[in-house]
């Protein structure tokens, strides 16, 4: 059993750096993906009155994650596990809203 075992690597879309976090904030966020509004929580999670377009919240998502992150390893009194979640369900949630969508040909038949 290595120390690593209960960390895993994932990478939210192409072109998004990899995050490495435990296990349990992944499948947290995994498991919230299914209750997330993004007109309801986005403005929560970014503290605005009104959620920008699909990829601008990004950066400072992660900006913040990381520095939660930071604040997590170092097990700093002000860590707060429930807003570190949330800050992955949204980062999940708004890369797979900024992802490219495959245009599909109409089909028509001869």
């Amino acid at each position: 059993m290595t120390m690593m075992e209960n960390v895993i690597a994932f990478q939210p879309r192409l072109g998004q750096p990899q995050l490495s976090r435990p296990r349990l904030l992944v499948r947290a966020a995994r498991a919230g993906l299914a209750g997330w509004s993004r007109r309801r929580d986005l403005r929560r999670v970014l503290k605005c009155d009104a959620p920008p377009s699909a990829g601008m919240a990004l950066a400072r998502l992660l900006a913040e994650e990381e520095r939660l992150d930071l604040c997590r390893r170092q097990g700093m009194a002000g860590y707060d596990m429930h807003r570190h979640i949330m800050l992955l369900i949204a980062i999940l949630a708004e890369t797979a809203e900024a992802a490219p969508r495959p245009v599909l040909k109409p089909v028509t038949c001869p």
